[in-house]
Parts: C-alpha cells; sequence; structure tokens
C-alpha cells in the first residue's frame, strides 16, 4: 500500500512539472508582444560598461539572448546609444558561418537604425519598424566595423510556429 502511495505521489509531481517546464518564461520589460495586433515593440539600449571587452545590448553580447518573433508580425524598435566612448548602430542581418566585419544591408527590409557604418553617438536615439516576413535565423548586431566581430550582437529568430514574441537567455 505504501509503495501504490508513494507511486502516484510520483506520478503527481512528474505530470507538475511537465505543466511548468512547458510555462513560457515572462517576457522581459524591454519586450512587449500583442498578440491580436500581431507587433512587438521592442526598446533596446547599448551600453558600454566600464573596462568591458565590448558595448552591450540590453545587458547581452555574444548572443546572449535570443529574441522571437512570429512570423510575419511587425516589429518596432526604439533603440539608444548610452555608450560615450565608441558610435553604435543595429542591423538585422541573416546568421552565417561567421560574424560580418561590419553592417550592410539588413536581411529584412528597413531593419536597420540609420548611419549604420558610422553610428551613432552616446545619447542619439533611432526607431524602426519592420515586417519580420522571412522564417530564419539572425544576428541583431552593432554594424560599425568590427564591433560585432568584439560580441556587439545577439540573436533574433522569426519562427513561423512561435504564438508570441518572446525572449531566451543563452544557457
Amino acid at each position: 500500500m505504501r509503495f501504490s502511495a508513494w507511486l502516484a505521489a510520483a506520478a503527481i509531481l512528474v505530470s507538475a512539472s511537465r505543466v511548468f517546464a512547458q510555462q513560457p518564461a515572462p517576457a522581459p520589460s524591454w519586450l512587449v508582444s500583442d498578440t491580436v495586433a500581431k507587433t512587438v515593440n521592442l526598446t533596446l539600449e547599448v551600453i558600454g560598461p566600464a573596462g568591458g571587452p565590448s558595448a552591450l545590448i540590453n545587458g547581452y553580447r555574444s548572443g546572449g539572448v535570443q529574441i522571437i518573433v512570429p512570423l510575419n508580425w511587425t516589429v518596432t524598435w526604439h533603440w539608444r546609444s548610452t555608450d560615450s566612448s565608441a558610435n553604435h548602430s543595429l542591423i538585422l542581418m541573416a546568421e552565417r558561418e561567421k560574424l560580418p566585419l561590419q553592417g550592410d544591408r539588413p536581411a529584412l527590409q528597413n531593419a536597420m537604425t540609420k548611419m549604420v557604418t558610422a553610428g551613432l553617438k552616446a545619447g542619439e536615439t533611432d526607431a524602426t519598424t519592420f515586417t519580420a516576413d522571412e522564417a530564419g535565423w539572425y544576428w541583431l548586431l552593432c554594424g560599425v566595423p568590427e564591433h560585432a566581430l568584439g560580441g556587439e550582437w545577439i540573436g533574433f529568430r522569426v519562427d513561423p510556429e512561435a504564438k508570441t514574441a518572446s525572449a531566451k537567455q543563452k544557457a
């Protein structure tokens, strides 16, 4: 009798852990998703930490976070540079074997800040809106020469299976 009660309790715990494991993590405050309008708004900030090897995008570098957006959603980002030691920009580029030396053409139409290779100074802002109309894996990176190679990039995925936008931290 004790063994069967133990088995029943174990089965309940396993079932509960599966339910919790399937629950998506809450979205960070800088990502606001609207499933009805099929839009996602991103508030992105580039910060140059003292003594760091490269600037951070919302606290991440070298793919430390991946933004996931459903296919055919509208993405709007509001971007600001706070790094007084260097200029920065953002551009969405298709993920390849190697990071590019600098920004070029965005993978999706209009998915870039102004002055991609020259970058914007500290305190400057930019906003852009684009449609995530091509499924795939991308880099959201600084287009200033050699900045992405130094780690100034995060992941971006347009996922046809996603039901809402989210951000997933690298394990």
